[in-house]
């Protein structure tokens, strides 16, 4: 009989198999721990101080070294982007006295009608407004350069240690000469090798940088600017609600042994809206007095406008940004107001900070970072917005869509009615109505160019408060329509009398 043949040899190899996977198995296990222990190293420690930077350390490229993640993101600042109603992808921007002429009518004697442009990335905030038609052919105060420039150090510079000492001095200067202050203070740090394309032109000048937001040693967010600290102390002072800011209220309730102070006492979160309410804020930015946020009775349309209509300038004379080139009326000029409405809308109120839309977290690795290409959340749907609303990105566009196409449907009609009134007014005064007889006319003039431009400057289309800015818009088209009916019943009013003459030129 033939032998049976050996099972050893198959045995032999089935234990050769086993070994082998065993082997890569421990292999592939030991390999995973030792990157679980690398993720978890590089969670514990997220960077590598390969260069000394600090409180004077203006250029961005300098900070990049250490936290090569975030400026990365943030070099993108420089790529031109838009969306349907705002940016541009263009060079220069978007002239918007070209899409909507009725601003020049809006602005008429103002430096806005000269030259306004759609925005761009933050990496342009320095040179467009030093090539804006605004700066180089009218005079402008260094006070513009508080949120266009890094600007801390040169305030501390001027103020030997002070910076509110140093911001006031700076703001007292000329543009020019306050520009050419930033470029002494900036030139005094050392600039890296490597690519600064679209942060400066000159060394040492820089837009908007690290070190106006983080501390340098700690990398912890913070405010920096004296206008937003000034007017967020102010605002807590006050008693106007402000349910979506909790620190507030807390230190409301807390005795106010010393004044809010946002570094002390905002939370996190709330921080993480305040460094970008710093400058996307209404202010006065004018020669006549320091720049000031207008947030002592709230943050309300008509809670700013009572502060104007309170103040009175180191001369005496009633606030007013400019007199009107048309009508002669003395009205209140609208920056981009993003902080106070976004404080009126759903997203305030739900905690969801600037950042969270603007600066959504990515995941590189075992880290969780902040995108720094500061940028529409409609260019970024899935990282900005599903997070929260796990909806298809077309029904979140079309919702957006939505919103703003119906405030920039009011905010024409809106524009439509400031024309009206401006004709109506030129008519008034045609007809030889004197100015106590348009005095009415052109306070509601104020009211209603007041709230137009309080949507139109700010930068959300309607979309951070959407309910609030159609009440805005609203109100504004009835304040002009009723100085339309006041101006028709004076068309007939006779000339001025030589009494009233003399009283006006008094």
């Amino acid at each position: 009989m033939p032998e049976r043949p050996t099972r050893a040899p198959r045995t032999a190899a089935i234990l050769a198999g086993v070994a082998v996977a065993a082997a890569l198995a421990t292999a592939a296990i030991a390999a995973l721990l030792v990157n679980i222990q690398e993720r978890k190293a590089e969670a514990r420690d997220p960077y590598l101080k390969l260069v000394r930077v600090g409180d004077d350390t203006t250029d961005p490229t300098a900070w990049g070294v250490n936290w090569p993640r975030q400026y990365d993101s943030y070099r993108r600042t420089v790529d031109t982007t838009y969306t349907r109603y705002g940016g541009s992808d263009g060079t220069p921007a978007r002239s918007r006295l070209e899409a909507d002429p009725w601003l020049v009518r809006m602005f008429a004697g103002y430096a806005f009608a000269l030259d306004f442009r759609e925005r761009r990335g933050h990496a342009y905030m320095l040179d467009d407004q030093r090539q804006t038609r605004r700066i180089t052919e009218r005079p402008q105060p260094g006070a513009c350069l508080h949120c266009h420039a890094s600007v801390i150090p040169t305030y501390r510079r001027l103020g030997d240690g002070d910076v509110r000492a140093g911001f006031e001095a700076l703001s007292r200067m000329s543009y020019g000469d306050a520009y050419a202050e930033v470029v002494e203070t900036g030139s005094l740090n050392p600039v890296p090798e490597g690519d600064t394309q679209g942060f400066a032109h000159e060394p040492g000048a820089h837009p908007v940088s690290c070190v106006d937001c983080h501390d340098p040693q700690t990398m912890a967010v913070r405010v920096s600017r004296p206008g937003f600290l000034a007017g967020i102390a102010a605002l807590a002072a006050g008693d106007a609600p402000v349910p979506h800011l909790a620190s507030i209220e807390r230190w409301r309730r807390g005795g106010r042994d010393a004044p809010y102070d946002a570094n002390a006492d905002a939370s996190r979160q709330e921080m993480r809206s305040f460094v970008c309410g710093q400058c996307h804020v209404e202010y006065y930015c004018g020669p006549k007095t320091t720049l000031f946020y207008p947030w002592s009775q709230g943050l309300r349309v008509e809670q700013i406008e009572a502060v104007y209509e309170e103040t009175r300038f180191p001369d005496g004379e009633p606030f007013y940004d400019w007199q009107h080139g048309e009508t002669g009326a003395r009205v209140f000029k609208a920056q981009h107001p993003e902080f106070e409405t976004w404080s009126q809308g759903v997203h305030a109120r739900a905690g969801v900070a600037c950042a969270d839309c603007h600066m959504p977290y990515v995941r590189e690795g075992a880290l969780k970072v902040s995108d720094h290409w500061v940028r529409s959340p409609l260019l970024n749907v899935a990282r900005a917005c599903q997070p929260c609303h796990p909806v298809a990105e077309a029904e979140l566009q079309a919702r957006v869509a939505a919103i703003q196409d119906r405030t920039h449907a009011l905010m024409d009609r809106s524009a439509a009615a400031l024309v009206d009134m401006l004709d109506a007014i030129a008519a008034a005064k045609a007809a030889g109505a004197g100015d106590a007889a348009l005095a009415p006319a052109l306070a509601l003039q104020r009211k209603a160019q007041w709230r137009l431009d309080f949507v139109n400057a700010e930068n959300s289309m309607g979309f951070h408060a959407d309910q609030e800015s159609a009440r805005i818009l609203g109100e504004a088209i009835d304040y002009a329509r009723q100085a339309v009916s006041a101006n028709q019943t004076r068309a007939a009013i006779p000339p001025a009398s030589n009494a009233e003459k003399q009283n006006a030129e008094r």
